[in-house]
């Protein structure tokens, strides 16, 4: 017990004294020693003191990567940012601007939630990519890039897949489209394309008789396409079958717009 009071009184002497160079020194060494909550209580006094000074730059780099140690990514991308406008010739330059877009890329969540801060991710990482194309650390940015899109591109096909099973099977064709326009690339081709054709045939059936034969003519389309792009998929039989009750719907949605058109005439 009387160690640790001892210590704090020892920090609390040097967050109070008005000795910054001494400070700063001491902020360093708890630094060093990544006792980071203490470097940054004094490190956040000295970045206001030492503005405009020679050891500033230095003082600032590490601030920005004390606030990032202790994982507070926001705060921490804002600073190393802050530190590549302020000191664009500094040899740290490009290491700071890299790290402000690799905060963003920790800061995006799983692809289940928003994923702004992913798309603020990928813009910040190409900038540095634009900035530095030379840089080693280009290829890593254009990594994470790859990543942050797989996960954008889950989202786009989880979105279309819900689309469809809560029954909103227009809005599902529609979705499933979309994604596979902006993920020409995707790894859910195949699977997509297939959900597709299922969303398109449930959306003809549930239509009006007058509307089911343009809209299941469209899911017959959608299936010899899919035949012709993937002849060995998996989901090859069951598109076959989502083919067959097209037709048959059709054939039904003639015959109970024959007989409707039968009993009108009756009545006229």
């Amino acid at each position: 017990m009387l160690t640790a009071q001892g210590c704090k009184s020892k920090f609390e002497k040097i967050r109070l004294s008005s000795d910054i160079a001494k400070k700063y020194q001491e902020a360093v060494k708890y630094y060093d020693k990544k006792d980071y909550n203490k470097a940054l209580i004094l490190l956040d006094d000295l970045v206001q003191r030492y503005r405009g000074r020679a050891e500033a730059e230095d003082l600032y780099y590490y601030f920005a990567y004390t606030n990032y140690n202790l994982k507070d990514y926001t705060t921490a991308r804002y600073h190393f940012k802050i530190f590549a406008d302020t000191y664009p010739n500094s040899t740290k330059a490009e290491e700071c601007r890299y790290m402000a877009a690799y905060c963003f890329y920790l800061e995006s969540p799983n692809y289940s939630l928003d994923q702004s801060n992913t798309i603020k991710a990928i813009e910040a990482l190409q900038l540095f990519i634009n900035l530095y194309p030379r840089s080693d650390r280009s290829a890593e940015a254009a990594k994470l890039i790859q990543d942050l899109r797989d996960k954008l591109e889950i989202k786009s096909f989880e979105n279309a897949k819900l689309y469809l099973t809560i029954g909103d099977y227009k809005s599902a064709v529609i979705a499933f489209r979309n994604s596979m326009r902006e993920y020409p690339d995707t790894k859910f081709a195949e699977e997509m394309e297939y959900l597709a054709i299922e969303s398109q045939c449930l959306y003809a059936k549930n239509s009006i008789e007058a509307k089911q034969e343009e809209r299941f003519t469209e899911a017959i389309q959608m299936a010899n396409e899919f035949a012709e792009n993937y002849p060995e998929s998996k989901f090859l039989k069951d598109s076959e079958q989502l083919k067959k009750d097209a037709l048959k719907g059709i054939e039904e949605a003639k015959k109970i717009l024959a007989i409707q058109a039968a009993e009108q005439k009756i009545k006229n």
